[in-house]
C-alpha cells in the first residue's frame, strides 16, 4: 500500500538541482533476493534481523516455478525466491552468484512512463510493462537491467490495496520475533569491476537522471595493502543513493576483488539500514547471531571527540558504549553519523548489511574508511583472499 511506504526526505533537494525529472522515484518498494532455500532465508531473517512475516507465493498460489517469502520491517521489505524445477533460470544465478540481490525495485506514480523514459536513454529492457490484477487492484511493473544482472524493477501501485502484489497472500504465522529497529534502506552500493565505475556513472546520469554528489578515490579509499574507488549517485529528490565501487590498484587484492571474484560479476554489495537508535539495535542484533566486523584499535576510539569537533556538543551516545558494540562514528559539516557492518551474510565473502544512523550528517562516513578497510582485510586475511 502507498502509505505503508511513505518516503523518508532527506532534505538535500538542493544539492541535487540537477538532477532531472523525467523519472520520479517515491522510495525503495523492495529488493529481491534469489536465494537456494527462501523458507530457510526468510527465517534467518526474520530470527537474526527482527523482520515480520508478510506475503508469499508459491504453489499454494498457483505459481509452479518459483517460490517467494516477503518479510517487512517498518518500511523495508525484503523478497526471497528460490526455484521450484531445475529448469527455471533463477538456478543459473544461483550457481554463479550464490544467494545475492537479483531486483531493487523502485516505486513509482507511473511504470509504463518510468519504463519508456529509461528505455529511450539507452537503458537495456528487462521485462517491459506488465499489469497484474487480483480483487485487491492491479499493480503495473515494468524493468531495466543495471550492472551485472541487477534488474531496477518500477512499480507502479496507487490502484492496488493488497498486501504486496497480486499473485501473493498474507503470510500469517505464528513465529514473529520482535523488530530490531529497523526503518528504511538508506542507500544500497554495488561492486562494479576494473574501469567500470565511470561507465555506470554514466548510466545513472543519462538513463535515470541522478547526479554524482560525492566522490572517493583510492588516495582516500585505500590501506597500507589495498584501495578502492567509489562514486554516490542520488536521484532527484535524494531519497534513492546507490553507490558504485570499482578496485583500484594497490599491494594485495581489495574487498571490491574479493567481491567480483567470488560473486563472479558485478552486483550489489550491500544494503544500509537506517534506525533511530543503533545502539538499541546492534546490542539485539548481537544476542540474536548476527557477526559483525570486528572492532578498530583503541585509538579510533580515543580521537573521536577530536575528529567530531562541535558535534562532541551535541552528541548523546557514550563512547565507551560504542567502543564495546564496535560502532564507528564520523562527522560531516552537518552533523554526525554511526555506522557498523556485519560480515558477509551468507557462506561466499559477497554481501552484507550496514546498520547507520543519521544525527544530520549525509556523508557516508569518509572519516572511517581507513578503520573499516583495515577490519576487512583482517578477515580477508582469514580467508586467504588478501
Amino acid at each position: 500500500m502507498a502509505k505503508d511506504l511513505k518516503s523518508v526526505d532527506y532534505g538535500l533537494e538542493k544539492i541535487f538541482e540537477g538532477a532531472q525529472d523525467f523519472l520520479p522515484l517515491l522510495g525503495t518498494d523492495y529488493v529481491e533476493f534469489y536465494v537456494g532455500n527462501a523458507k530457510q532465508a526468510a527465517h534467518f531473517y526474520k530470527t537474526a534481523f527482527g523482520f515480520q512475516s508478510y506475503a508469499y507465493k508459491g504453489l499454494e498460489t498457483g505459481s509452479r516455478d518459483e517460490v517467494s517469502y516477503v518479510v517487512k520491517q517498518d518500511k523495508i521489505r525484503l523478497v526471497f525466491t528460490s526455484p521450484l524445477n531445475s529448469k527455471s533460470p533463477i538456478n543459473d544465478h544461483i550457481v554463479k552468484h550464490g544467494d545475492g540481490v537479483k531486483v531493487v525495485a523502485l516505486w513509482v506514480d507511473d511504470a509504463r512512463s518510468a519504463y519508456e523514459e529509461t528505455t529511450k536513454r539507452g537503458a537495456k529492457s528487462y521485462c517491459e510493462p506488465f499489469v497484474e490484477k487480483d480483487e485487491q487492484g492491479e499493480t503495473v511493473r515494468a524493468g531495466i537491467y543495471t550492472y551485472g544482472e541487477t534488474v531496477h524493477m518500477f512499480v507502479e501501485r496507487k490502484n492496488y490495496d493488497g498486501a504486496f502484489l497480486p499473485g501473493y497472500r498474507v503470510w500469517e504465522s505464528d513465529y514473529n520475533p520482535s523488530p530490531t529497529g529497523l526503518k528504511y534502506v538508506d542507500h544500497m552500493v554495488g561492486n562494479v569491476g576494473w574501469n567500470q565505475m565511470n561507465k555506470w556513472v554514466k548510466f545513472y546520469e543519462d538513463v535515470m537522471g541522478f547526479v554524482n554528489f560525492l566522490s572517493f578515490d583510492d588516495k582516500q579509499i585505500h590501506t597500507e595493502y589495498s584501495a578502492l574507488m567509489s562514486k554516490v549517485m542520488s536521484n532527484g529528490n535524494g531519497r534513492i543513493k546507490f553507490p558504485i565501487n570499482e578496485p583500484a590498484e594497490a599491494a594485495k587484492k581489495s574487498q571490491i576483488e574479493e567481491y567480483l571474484d567470488f560473486y563472479e560479476g558485478a552486483g550489489v554489495q550491500h544494503l544500509a539500514l537506517a534506525t533511530d537508535d543503533i545502539i538499541k539495535t546492534v546490542a539485539q542484533l548481537k544476542a540474536r547471531g548476527i557477526e559483525f566486523l570486528p572492532p578498530p584499535p583503541q585509538t579510533y576510539y580515543d580521537d573521536i571527540p577530536q575528529r567530531l569537533g562541535e558535534h562532541m556538543k551535541v552528541m548523546k551516545e557514550d563512547i565507551e558504549r560504542l567502543q564495546e558494540l564496535s560502532i564507528l562514528v564520523d562527522a560531516d559539516e552537518d552533523g554526525y553519523l554511526l555506522q557498523i557492518f556485519t560480515k558477509p551474510l551468507q557462506d561466499r565473502p559477497t554481501l552484507f548489511f550496514e546498520i547507520i544512523q543519521r544525527m544530520g550528517a549525509k556523508g557516508f562516513g569518509a572519516g572511517n574508511f581507513k578503520a573499516l578497510f583495515e577490519s576487512i582485510e583482517r578477515e580477508q586475511a582469514q580467508r586467504g583472499t588478501l
